[in-house]
């Protein structure tokens, strides 16, 4: 296996592009408000890594999942972290903001990697990963698409951080619990109509 850089740069470009409008993008933002960020990167990026490693090793394997498994298993998990995240909105005096945050880390390293692992079974970028590895050889593709997986999360988490600082965090939390409702929804879509 040889490492091949144009293969490398094409496989890091679609990914990044296809993965910026993914759920997994806007679960790792709302996660990484109430969350810490560095747990939740890690949990994510471990999750990415398996998929990424599934898609270019046995890329035939996502076809033998049953699609509507998935798709309801997914949505179950959102509408567990809009729940979560709209009760902990719901308090008016704000006083108790820090003891609402995940900071254990394998609470959270364990939330985040089940939220992505399940997530992206059958997803565009894994579909895209398998097929790139097809032509443009695995360990490039590897890299390339690992690489722009792990790059999204840190980019939604730094854009979570950066939200969170400047709008209050009950206001965050309602607004990412309704993402997050709305992410369960469309997998039932998904899960019925695909």
């Amino acid at each position: 296996m040889s490492l091949d850089p144009l293969a490398i740069l094409t496989a890091f470009g679609l990914i990044f592009l296809a993965e910026l409008p993914d759920k997994t993008m806007f679960a790792s933002l709302a996660m990484g408000t109430r969350m810490r960020p560095l747990y939740v990167w890690l949990g994510t990026s471990s999750a990415f890594v398996v998929h990424v490693a599934i898609a270019v090793g046995a890329g035939s394997l996502i076809g033998l999942l049953p699609n509507l498994v998935v798709k309801l298993v997914s949505a179950a998990l959102f509408a567990f972290g809009a729940f979560m995240l709209l009760r902990s909105g719901g308090d008016d005096d704000g006083a108790d903001e820090a003891g609402n945050t995940v900071t254990g880390f394998w609470p959270v390293w364990t939330a985040a990697f089940m939220a992505v692992f399940i997530g992206e079974w059958g997803d565009l970028t894994q579909i895209t990963t398998a097929n790139l590895a097809a032509t443009n050889g695995v360990l490039s593709t590897a890299i390339g698409s690992a690489a722009a997986l792990m790059s999204v999360s840190a980019l939604a988490l730094i854009v979570g951080r950066f939200i969170a600082k400047r709008v209050p965090l009950r206001m965050v939390q309602r607004v990412g619990g309704a993402c997050m409702a709305g992410l369960a929804l469309w997998s039932v879509v998904e899960a019925f109509t695909g």
